[in-house]
């Protein structure tokens, strides 16, 4: 979901008072320290390896985790969970803190009634609290509110998010995302998530699944609180690049809105771990076909010869391809420690230019996968 990585988003609700009229060389002066503490700011935030969510002061991770699979039976876990698989969570959580990946995106719907069988946010509540009794460690959380058809105004996004915050057992949260655009009252959510903001229940705010256009009206409408929009997140891969063709990316870009990248290694299928004669099962069998996979190969050779002279394998490439493209911060789903550990191999290097414009070449001749909700 890294919104223009560390550009600050002057997000003014506008002010009455006049304010003193600079000469030239004192403002000279002033733009000139203006600019040095952004660069500053920047180059802290990157020694630490961590970014800026767009115009927000919240610094996470330069590659977070997802934990939409934690406690899932309808898309993940073959439909089951059980206290392996707990296990496993709980492994890849703190093999994630290990190497240096602190930000975790999870969501109130994950892992609920209608999506599993445990909470997610209660998952990784139980995680956090659970390693901070052994030592205190640096955790950014993000979550999401459901915009369900009889949920209704500002109210609903606070209700929900208290909620969200007792099953997190914090406080308060990094950043609070509205997990997709409503069929009506959109505004009113957006109103919810300017006062939590306020309130100082979350310390930034963001979208997902947001189009160009209603991504433009949510910023304008933050603007005029005084609340920068932090974050979109939107489905991005190198073999799904939608929001580069319909003009979110250069929208976040222009915007100073991080995208967060969910689905980075296309659900596993960036792996490599799957061909035509062994696709993946479950409900990722509808989309990625034999047919789709044998489209792929000539794509996925590339990628690991390119990941042989780094010493590098197709999903540490396929991740490292969107760091690249600035101002992104993948989040791909982490189900245990190994995928947790192979995901640390993405950050400490990078592509050349020339390799990330060849792979791009290479991922247009593969047909593009549909998302509908991102045309709503």
């Amino acid at each position: 979901m890294a919104a223009a990585m560390a550009l600050q988003v002057v997000a003014g609700g506008g002010c009455c008072c006049q304010r003193p009229v600079l000469g030239a060389g004192r403002r000279r002066l002033a733009a000139a320290r203006a600019v040095a503490s952004d660069a500053a700011a920047a180059k802290v935030s990157e020694e630490e390896g961590k970014v800026r969510l767009g115009g927000s002061e919240v610094a996470v991770s330069k590659l977070g985790i997802g934990a939409w699979s934690w406690g899932d039976t309808t898309y993940w876990n073959d439909s089951e969970w059980d206290d392996r698989r707990l296990q496993e969570a709980k492994a890849a959580f703190d093999t994630s803190i290990d190497n240096g990946m602190t930000f975790f995106d999870t969501a109130e719907v994950y892992g609920t009634a209608l999506m599993g069988a445990v909470n997610s946010e209660s998952l990784l509540g139980g995680f956090i609290k659970e390693r901070q009794e052994k030592e205190q460690i640096d955790v950014a959380v993000a979550t999401k509110f459901a915009a369900l058809p009889w949920r209704f105004g500002r109210g609903s996004v606070l209700s929900a998010l208290k909620k969200s915050l007792d099953r997190l057992g914090l406080s308060s949260v990094e950043l609070y995302q509205l997990h997709w655009p409503g069929l009506w009252g959109n505004e009113g959510y957006l109103d919810g998530l300017a006062d939590a903001y306020e309130q100082g229940l979350v310390k930034a705010v963001g979208v997902s699944n947001y189009n160009e256009k209603r991504l433009r009206d949510a910023y304008a409408r933050m603007k005029k609180r005084g609340v920068p929009l932090a974050a979109n997140q939107v489905n991005y891969s190198l073999i799904y690049r939608t929001p580069e063709l319909n003009g979110v990316k250069a929208a976040c870009d222009e915007l100073g809105i991080t995208l967060i990248a969910y689905s980075p290694i296309a659900q596993g299928v960036l792996s490599g771990k799957y061909t035509p004669e062994k696709p993946p099962t479950g409900p990722r069998a509808n989309t990625y076909t034999p047919e789709f996979l044998t489209k792929l190969q000539p794509l996925m050779n590339r990628i690991k010869e390119i990941g042989e002279s780094y010493g590098k394998n197709p999903t540490q490439v396929s991740l490292n391809w969107l760091t690249c493209q600035g101002n992104v911060v993948p989040i791909p789903g982490a189900k245990n420690a190994g995928q947790a550990q192979e995901f640390a191999g993405a950050l400490g290097w990078s592509l050349t230019g020339d390799e990330v414009e060849e792979l791009r070449s290479l991922a247009r001749e593969i047909k593009g996968i549909k998302m509908p909700i991102e045309e709503s």
